[in-house]
């Protein structure tokens, strides 16, 4: 690499802005979180970067904290897999939405532990499926560029010792970290019809009142009904109230007793209909031969109602000998293992279950408590109890639609395994690097960026004028989720009284929307998302490392929530691809109900360099329209001819009418005035690639996995 072998002290022309003298090369960094990508942490001269006279472009100054782009990414599970939540549950990969709440890991001390983090972006694909089994049963379908947290590191599910494929690679002699399944995935027995009626066994003849009797006084005799249950709780509450509704019972909810400094509140339902306490009684009774369903019911209501789980012991607790023995019963008939503790004074014994973590977490997932503070397990350190040996890694011979997310810890936990977000792709021609494969693997981070804009911007010949980011990469590619560079930089710019503008096709936006809304208090902020493909399929197909355009959607509508008046680059637009009547008019009404406020648009741009890998990818994935294509871009030529953009913008202005958008063209925004004004940047997000191509193939690409990403990047 140019950069890499330049001499300290010796100014290089033709290197970055900032880069010129590489004294300012900190290290290179590779980091589990990101597999495959080298960070190339640097001390930059310079923050402010100055656009070329000659440039087109509508701004004059542009911040680029990084070179290079991480958006890529090895979408790498199966969608059924099961992730922890925060609150302890288990939720399907695919259910999963930007903004949940969910268990990662941080190393604390000695130990990794879990903790809680958030999904910051979520993505999927059509990738090939192999399925890892561990010696506890535990079953994972993910692709093979996924990793997962072994006893030896992490490693990939495939990989080789040589060759362009050498990476750390899953064995037989490696151990996942975690606490796995202990097998197939339990059903979902809450959906059972015996489960209401086993729970409401549980709860009640664990925590409920029952009185049925007769009352004399010395006026009347009276029959007296009554049923109470009142707990802290309200989740098990509602439960209880839902299921007993179910069975045609209807209780009244009122206040028991207030909350005091040692104890919460307590609420409590009630009735004291004869039919309804008859009924009530009738259902809590234990079944001649109870079910699966009934059982997993009975375990999940007697957890709620006695249970507890204090510094990962996990308790139940009675004084009714029947009811010892129906849980005992329950968990044996599940193979659970547990022991009754020795009675104490006031009549109480404990069943306690055995097997650690692993144990709890199975016993969580069948029954699905509905009391989510006793599930909590975030601050414990991950040991692994079961038996997660690798015992295979089998190649299914065949390709499924896969998900991945990315998380503010850079890790999660899939079917009870630490597995981590995954990267890789892209190209750095400036710097001499392979121009379909580092891109996104050779990242340039500008570590101090914020320290040295911050005294570029108390300089007296700084003028304010405004400051365009995302022109060249996007700065909130996921390795801003590392770094996070953009908070500062806003903060920098807002102090100084310097307008800004942001366009990214990233949702890691959303994080900083706090501070955007701080800061545009002092100075105008625009912000804009690039979204070129609405069709799943076709996304999937042409730029599978970023975003769906469902998840950027939701960042807009975020943004627009938050009180800014955001655009959409629709851009670019494919011909015979994105350009019908249709498809067109779907765009455009998925991006007003997200609460845009105008929309640019523009015709493909394939520029020198990046033309040859596009039509590799159009002659796999489309070979019916290479001719029309060689026609509209023929030899050298980079931009679709006059007149079919000109028949395009008669197609896209009455749709942009009907939906009540503003809107214009590409050619339109980028021949506005430079001038001090907030101006969206627009040239780079209608771009197939330019100089650093960030959507080519990797060389070593397989034809069935294209990775393209048709959406912005670099200006100059």
């Amino acid at each position: 690499m140019r950069w890499r072998g330049q001499q300290l002290g010796v100014a290089d022309e033709s290197a970055l802005p900032g880069l010129e003298r590489m004294d300012g090369l900190v290290r290179s960094v590779t980091t589990p979180e990101f597999a495959g990508i080298t960070f190339h942490e640097v001390l930059a001269k310079s923050a402010l970067n100055h656009v070329p006279g000659a440039s087109s472009m509508p701004f004059n100054w542009t911040i680029n904290p990084y070179r290079g782009c991480s958006h890529a990414c090895s979408y790498c599970l199966d969608p059924d897999t099961l992730i922890l939540l925060a609150d302890g549950r288990q939720r399907r990969l695919d259910d999963l939405r930007v903004g949940d709440h969910i268990v990662g890991t941080e190393r604390s001390g000695n130990y990794r532990r879990y903790v809680e983090t958030t999904v910051r972006a979520k993505w999927s694909t059509h990738k090939r499926a192999y399925r890892v089994t561990l010696a506890d049963g535990t079953q994972i379908i993910a692709s093979g560029d996924h990793r997962f947290l072994s006893d030896r590191g992490w490693k990939h599910v495939t990989g080789t010792m040589s060759g362009s494929e050498q990476r750390p690679f899953l064995t037989t002699n490696n151990r996942l970290q975690g606490f796995g399944l202990g097998g197939a995935a339990n059903p979902d027995l809450l959906l059972d019809t015996d489960f209401p009626r086993g729970y409401l066994a549980g709860m009640i003849r664990g925590d409920g009142m029952i009185f049925r009797g007769i009352y004399v006084d010395a006026k009347r005799t009276r029959e007296v009904n009554r049923f109470r249950l009142a707990l802290a709780d309200t989740e098990a509450l509602e439960r209880t109230r839902a299921f007993l509704l179910a069975e045609g019972i209807e209780t009244l909810l009122r206040p028991f007793t207030p909350a005091t400094t040692t104890r919460r509140q307590m609420t409590a339902i009630h009735t004291a209909r004869r039919e309804a306490v008859a009924h009530i009684e009738e259902l809590i009774l234990d079944p001649a031969d109870p079910s699966s369903g009934w059982r997993a019911g009975f375990l999940s209501g007697v957890f709620d109602a006695e249970g507890s789980c204090s510094r990962g012991v996990f308790r139940i607790s009675n004084s009714d000998p029947r009811i010892i023995r129906t849980i005992m019963e329950s968990l044996a008939h599940y193979a659970f293992s547990a022991v009754v503790e020795p009675e104490h004074a006031n009549g109480v014994r404990n069943v306690r279950l055995l097997g650690g973590l692993p144990a709890r977490q199975r016993f969580f997932q069948l029954a699905r408590p509905a009391i989510t503070r006793k599930l909590a397990m975030l601050g414990t350190a991950v040991k692994t109890a079961s038996d997660l040996r690798v015992v295979g890694v089998e190649n299914l011979g065949y390709d499924i639609d896969m998900v991945d997310i990315t998380t503010g810890t850079g890790d999660f936990i899939a079917n009870g395994v630490v597995s981590h977000n995954c990267f890789a792709r892209g190209t750095h021609e400036y710097l001499d690097l392979d121009a379909g494969a580092d891109f996104d693997s050779q990242i340039v981070v500008k570590t101090n960026v914020a320290e040295v804009l911050r005294r570029e911007l108390r300089a007296g010949s700084w003028q304010h004028e405004h400051v365009a980011l995302g022109t060249n990469t996007d700065p909130y590619q996921r390795a801003e989720g590392r770094y996070a560079l953009m908070p500062s930089i806003i903060e920098a710019l807002a102090e100084s009284g310097t307008p800004l503008s942001i366009l990214t096709k990233g949702t890691l936006i959303r994080r900083d929307l706090g501070v955007l809304a701080a800061a545009r208090e002092h100075v105008p902020i625009d912000l804009a998302f690039s979204i070129a493909v609405f069709d799943d399929a076709l996304q999937h197909s042409i730029e599978p490392g970023t975003p769906t355009a469902t998840a950027r959607l939701e960042a807009v509508r975020a943004a627009t929530a938050a009180g800014f008046g955001v655009t959409v680059f629709m851009m670019p637009v494919m011909p015979h691809l994105t350009d019908s009547i249709p498809a067109l008019d779907d765009a455009l009404a998925r991006i007003k109900e997200a609460g845009a406020v105008r929309v640019v648009y523009g015709a493909l741009h394939l520029r020198p360099g990046v033309k040859p890998w596009f039509m590799q990818w159009l002659e796999r994935e489309h070979p019916e329209l290479v001719s029309s294509y060689r026609g509209l871009y023929p030899g050298a030529t980079a931009n679709a001819p006059k007149g079919y953009r000109q028949w395009l913008s008669k197609r896209v202005r009455p749709l942009i009418r009907a939906h009540r958008l503003d809107g214009r063209a590409e050619e339109e925004q980028t021949m506005r005035a430079r001038g001090p004004g907030p101006v969206i940047a627009t040239r780079s997000a209608g771009a197939v690639g330019t100089g650093g191509p960030a959507w080519a193939p990797r060389r070593d690409a397989k034809p069935s996995g294209p990775r393209f990403d048709v959406s912005p990047p670099t200006l100059f």
